[in-house]
């Protein structure tokens, strides 16, 4: 019994250090750009849609991923280059978003360091000053 409680404490070790799920809703809400897919991605999402047309009484995901990655590696340059072309120009777009947002967040960074410099006091001086109120 004493052994079973040890190995679901370190399970539960495990999955709060992986914390991978917690990482991905920091970029969304920081309003980071999502990286572009790659072309093999561009052509998952229109295959899936065409897959999905064809067997729609398949709901596995692992089937739909090894058909798409036979019929990728099946596929001549020719055929790919379409696919290649979109990633392209999602990455051309995912680079001028990227670097708006640097660009935004570089200035915002530059405003907040000066308004710490004007002289402005911080959060703890302003309890202190409260407590001093509250004596008197």
């Amino acid at each position: 019994m004493k052994g079973k409680a040890d190995t679901s404490k370190k399970d539960e070790g495990r999955l709060r250090a992986g914390g991978g799920a917690g990482k991905r809703k920091k970029a969304a809400a920081s309003g980071k750009p999502k990286r572009p897919p790659s072309a093999f991605f561009v052509f998952m999402s229109e295959f899936r849609q065409e897959y999905q047309a064809q067997h729609p009484g398949n709901k596995s995901v692992a089937a739909v991923s090894k058909a798409a990655g036979e019929k990728w590696r099946a596929m001549s340059e020719q055929e790919k280059q379409p696919y290649v072309d979109q990633a392209g120009q999602k990455k051309q777009d995912y680079e001028k978003t990227k670097a708006n947002f640097d660009k935004k967040e570089s200035t915002s960074s530059k405003k907040a360091k000066t308004e710490d410099e004007d002289g402005s006091k911080s959060e703890v001086d302003d309890e202190d000053d409260e407590e001093n109120d509250d004596d008197e």
